[in-house]
């Protein structure tokens, strides 16, 4: 995972990076699938601290150019909505996938 630095892009909407789960994370994501929305149950493999998953950059903030609300794709039929997140390497962070 990357830090951020002066030559990293700046993240913009639609853009994919990876987010490393917190605790919070975790515990929200396990409430949210204990619930079924629209009468359809919520599939999805386990979450565990410090898991990395896709997610996309659904909006940026004007003077914030590291700070990014994302929905994280994670393994089954749902997403979680990770608000105000900043670019690093720690859990609850979102980084740029590196590059092949």
């Amino acid at each position: 995972m990357s830090t951020p630095t002066e030559t990293t892009p700046k993240p913009t909407l639609g853009r994919i990076v990876h987010y490393k789960l917190s605790g919070h994370d975790v515990s929200m994501i396990n409430l949210e699938s204990m619930q079924s929305f629209g009468g359809q149950s919520v599939v999805r493999a386990p979450v565990k601290l410090g898991e990395v998953y896709p997610a996309i950059v659904v909006r940026t903030f004007e003077g914030a150019e590291r700070t990014v609300n994302l929905q994280v794709f994670l393994d089954g039929n749902n997403s979680y909505w990770a608000t105000s997140r900043t670019e690093g390497p720690d859990h609850g962070q979102w980084s740029w996938p590196p590059r092949s």
